[in-house]
């Protein structure tokens, strides 16, 4: 394994792998788990070689504390991926490698993907999302790249970038991969009390239960039951309950055959803020 801290080296390393050996990217924010793992592993079933990028985006923060506060593991990071069978390349940069003038973001139009759900909540955090990522595969011009459903209106965004910027990818969704306790894995859950991870267990049974009764029960009722299910968890605080259709990302009132619907969920456990979602139909 080749770790790279600046593009000039990475990109002139890639340019020198043979034109028929196909590239996989897994890009990552660091603090790495068992979900970025199973990206690791798709990509390299799939690819004679794999670039993981991990780099904490600034761009995509619109709460300072909470860039402060993100889980940083580099150490343990790279012998995690160390683990691994297959041929992987690490790109570390600084800031400054990936935002030479200024730590900005450019103004993206996604046809409103942007606006709904985190959207609405974190203002900007998209248009960061969508600029580190383009910068990313710019330089790694892979021929696929992996991302987890569990961030899966930033997978149907960078789908759309993909679209916009005529970049030559395949983006591919992978399932979310779960604690025991169903809680989906993130580098957020590093943060958690040892209470906090066991409470939050039950986002995913509310989950399964909103799955469970989708087919029969309206739209109306089970945001009432979400609301309900959270009231009687007084240490995990609601910030959203939403069902919406998955490839427009619309909040549903009502129901279409015609349709798929995915459940999204966003919740405070104390200050540390998680997010999950379910296929519904």
């Amino acid at each position: 394994m080749v770790i790279h801290t600046q593009k000039e080296t990475l990109v002139q390393a890639l340019s020198s792998i043979k034109k028929n050996d196909k590239i996989g990217f897994v890009p990552t924010m660091g603090a790495l788990h068992n979900g970025h793992m199973s990206l690791v592993n798709k990509a390299l079933e799939e690819n004679s070689l794999v670039v993981v990028s991990i780099f904490v985006n600034p761009t995509q923060f619109n709460n300072q504390a909470d860039l402060k506060k993100y889980p940083r593991t580099p150490d343990d990071d790279i012998s995690l991926l160390k683990s691994v069978k297959g041929e992987i390349i690490v790109y570390f940069p600084e800031i400054s490698d990936l935002y030479e003038d200024a730590i900005t973001a450019k103004k993206y139009n996604f046809g409103n993907l942007e606006n709904e759900m985190e959207g609405k909540h974190r203002k900007g955090h998209f248009d960061g999302v969508g600029t580190v990522v383009s910068k990313l595969l710019k330089i790694v011009k892979p021929d696929t790249a992996y991302f987890g459903e569990k961030d899966f209106q930033q997978l149907q965004i960078v789908k759309k970038l993909v679209t916009i910027e005529e970049l030559p990818v395949k983006i591919v969704g992978c399932p979310i991969l779960r604690e025991e306790n169903g809680l989906a894995m993130s580098s957020r859950n590093k943060r958690l009390s040892e209470t906090q991870f066991d409470e939050a267990a039950v986002i995913y049974k509310i989950l399964k239960e909103v799955q469970q009764k989708f087919a029969s029960t309206s739209i109306t009722d089970l945001n009432a039951m979400v609301a309900e299910r959270f009231l009687q968890n007084p240490n995990l605080k609601l910030e959203y309950f939403e069902i919406a259709d998955e490839e427009t990302l619309k909040t549903a009132t009502h129901k279409n055959s015609k349709s798929k619907y995915r459940a999204f969920v966003a919740v405070f456990a104390g200050k540390v803020r998680l997010i999950d979602n379910i296929s519904l139909n």
